[in-house]
């Protein structure tokens, strides 16, 4: 059965290491933000994170709070994964697909923050007021912005990441295999319906 796994959850949550095991797991990985990237690259303009947020609400506002997914609708097989899912306007858009699942990725604030600062990417917040500072405007009422928290609350399932590595990998497997056992279920179902 195709399975099609969304991903969303707030800043440094541990969206590219789900997507990372997913990949692991046989799913072909798309993100949302390879769209804003490509943009970025057009524009002539380095992929760092204020850019990125401002290019992605250009796009959304010029072509509509959908656009990021109505451009990877397209690329989506049989075993995929959609990371960086940031509007609720794009799960509409994810859900067109009937093997969609929308998976939000948790962690504790401080917890992020730190992992934040680990990992050492070119503008990202060196303390936890500008973290914090920076996920409020990542979480607006307005359609052509990022929506994080109304998005977060569409997922139909969730994973906590509040471990080391090997409890997210193990938790990721536990969610797939759990996934993977729901369609075939679901599938087996709709085909004995005309026995």
């Amino acid at each position: 059965m195709p399975l099609v796994v969304g991903l969303t959850g707030f800043n440094a949550a541990g969206k590219g290491e789900v997507a990372a095991r997913l990949a692991a797991r046989g799913f072909r990985v798309h993100s949302l933000s390879d769209v804003v990237r490509e943009e970025a690259a057009r524009q002539g303009l380095a992929a760092e994170r204020e850019h990125l947020i401002r290019i992605g609400n250009e796009l959304r506002e010029r072509f509509g709070a959908g656009v990021l997914a109505e451009r990877i609708l397209d690329r989506l097989g049989t075993r995929d994964a959609v990371d960086s899912i940031r509007s609720p306007a794009e799960v509409r858009v994810l859900r067109r697909r009937p093997d969609f699942v929308l998976v939000g990725i948790d962690a504790p604030v401080e917890l992020r923050f730190r992992r934040s600062l680990a990992r050492g990417r070119a503008g990202d917040p060196r303390t936890i007021e500008e973290f914090l500072r920076r996920e409020a405007e990542e979480n607006t009422a307005v359609a052509h912005a990022q929506q994080l928290e109304a998005t977060f609350r569409l997922s139909d399932r969730l994973l906590a990441n509040d471990g080391d590595l090997a409890a997210l990998r193990a938790r990721v497997d536990a969610l797939v295999d759990d996934l993977a056992g729901a369609c075939n279920n679901m599938g087996a179902s709709q085909g004995d319906g005309g026995s």
